[in-house]
């Protein structure tokens, strides 16, 4: 879990600084040339937002269809699925530029590789909670299912997944908010997204391009951990077992 907060927190700290930053400097316009970049700049800032939300969407829609396939076929073999959890937080616990370092020999510079990256950094979260989700169902629900004769594939869809969705989408929830965060850092790699202004604003000392950068990945943030929030308490309230009946 703290592998997911750190990425989101440096973030929170780079607008943090810039505030500071704002406050502590000599020139006290800081947040008004902020304000007056954002107004000059608002299609790029626009464009790069895209480029994030792209970036982050795509990555995320593929981990989580590997994740769940992942994740649903270890909850059958005990042994594999230590093995599988083993080396997905292997993954998560390289450091962002190290993995992204990694990454360029075999794909270049570019997209493809901040998503090949973000997509092996989303795994861990959704196969876990995939897996546990599967796992600790009670055995008396899939025992009254076998009793009347369901087939181990109903099982599995109509019993297994939708009592474990509400743990799965925990799982993409914290998935989804990590790659936000880490998104920002592809774009040292030629990703693209809002980590352009950062490291931009960085190279050239420039405190507004910072902020925004900065705030807008948190803004991002924010909206899809609300969003997933939302879905998350959707599915429980619709995953909470009853009777177990065959349609």
């Amino acid at each position: 879990m703290d592998h997911f907060i750190v990425p989101l927190l440096n973030l929170f700290r780079a607008a943090e600084s810039g505030i500071v930053l704002s406050a502590q400097a000599e020139d006290p316009g800081v947040i008004r040339e902020t304000i007056n970049y954002i107004a000059r700049r608002i299609d790029l800032i626009g464009e790069l937002m895209l480029e994030h939300l792209w970036l982050v969407i795509i990555a995320i829609v593929i981990a989580v269809v590997v994740s769940v396939v992942v994740g649903i076929i270890i909850s059958y073999y005990e042994r594999s699925a230590q093995a599988v959890l083993w080396l997905c937080q292997i993954l998560m616990v390289i450091p962002s530029l190290a993995m992204l370092a990694f990454m360029v020999p075999l794909f270049g510079i570019g997209f493809t590789t901040g998503v090949v990256a973000l997509i092996l950094y989303s795994l861990l979260p959704v196969v876990r909670n995939t897996y546990t989700g599967i796992r600790e169902l009670s055995p008396a629900i899939v025992e009254a299912a076998k009793g009347m004769g369901m087939t181990e594939w109903r099982i599995l869809t109509k019993i297994k997944i939708p009592l474990a969705t509400p743990v799965i989408m925990a799982g993409i929830r914290t998935a989804t908010v990590m790659v936000v965060g880490i998104a920002a850092i592809a774009a040292y790699v030629g990703a693209g997204g809002l980590g352009e202004l950062i490291f931009q604003g960085i190279s050239r000392s420039n405190e507004p391009m910072i902020i925004v950068g900065a705030i807008g990945v948190s803004i991002i943030a924010l909206a899809f951990d609300f969003l997933l929030h939302w879905g998350e308490k959707h599915f429980a309230a619709k995953g909470k077992p009853g009777e177990v009946t065959e349609e």
